[in-house]
């Protein structure tokens, strides 16, 4: 099978690329600057811009398969504002199903999120509901998968963690009582390349965690915990973090603003972890304390 990954050379289309690969389907990753990114010999390469349609027409050509993993990250504010989040998972995704559909690709694999809504309370959020629309409406066979935050080498949920919940006296939003499921990209990466080359999961819109639902109070010790760091929380009033993230989001290169704040206001969890439909047991997954070694 051929398969194009759109953002193949990111922290999980890398590990996908690596998966498919494995399982002897002829590969091509696709980004802005394909020069970076970690891949195994034997993956083509190939440059486009999912913001830039044209740029995506030749490398669809003869796939069979496109699997958009393309995103920003919701954790941090992006650089060109929440605006950005419309013209890379909507917009993007658009350009993606059209030049499918126009070049003769039969499926689409979309990476969405957690609580994908186009009423959401985020831009992020708001924007994958979106993109989902876009592909549910297409003429291609499409998978799409709702996932957690995503762990493993090369990715940033631990420093994400860092940043915003430092160690010893850990002033966090609320407390800290925003729930996530974590899953590990070791165990993520098998069940997308399921679905990519198997017809069985057509249709489907997949929700995906991890074994554990972890405050992000409990995150943090984690993480912290790993390193031999103690941490005391010291509960941040969700009124008065709206206020310090909202002026943050207003100082040029700050990492995080008002969108990240209203994120922390409902839990990244899954109603079903639908692992099980891939015949991956929910106790068989790797936690983020083991994958850290926590002490």
């Amino acid at each position: 099978m051929k398969i194009l990954v759109t953002g193949g050379s990111g922290f999980v289309g890398g590990h996908l690329c690596r998966e498919l690969k494995s399982r002897g389907h002829s590969v091509t990753a696709l980004s802005r600057r394909p020069s970076e990114g970690d891949l195994p010999g034997g993956v083509e390469k190939a440059m486009g811009d999912v913001t830039a349609y044209d740029s995506l027409v030749e490398p669809m050509r003869g796939q069979d398969v496109v699997v958009n993993l393309v995103a920003l990250s919701p954790l941090f504010k992006p650089s060109g504002g929440d605006e950005m989040h419309d013209r890379i998972h909507r917009q993007g995704t658009e350009n993606v199903v059209q030049a499918a559909e126009e070049t003769g690709v039969e499926k689409i694999v979309q990476m969405s999120a957690l609580g994908a809504d186009p009423d959401g309370n985020t831009a992020y959020i708001r924007a994958k509901g979106e993109a989902e629309e876009i592909v549910q409406s297409s003429s291609l066979r499409h998978v799409i998968f709702r996932p957690s935050v995503i762990f493993g080498e090369g990715g940033e949920f631990v420093s994400f963690t860092k940043k915003l919940a430092p160690p010893y006296l850990t002033p966090l939003p609320g407390g800290g009582k925003t729930r996530f499921q974590p899953i590990w990209i070791g165990d993520l990466a098998p069940i997308l390349a399921t679905a990519t080359e198997d017809d069985a999961y057509d249709g489907g819109v997949y929700e995906l965690g991890g074994p554990e639902k972890l405050t992000l109070a409990e995150v943090a010790r984690i993480v912290h915990g790993s390193e031999g760091r103690p941490m005391t929380v010291l509960p941040v009033p969700m009124p008065l973090a709206k206020v310090g993230l909202s002026v943050l989001g207003s100082l040029p290169g700050a990492p995080m603003g008002a969108d990240q704040y209203r994120s922390l206001q409902f839990d990244n969890t899954t109603t079903h972890n639908d692992v099980d439909a891939f015949g991956v047991e929910e106790s068989s997954l790797q936690t983020l304390g083991a994958y850290l070694g926590e002490r």
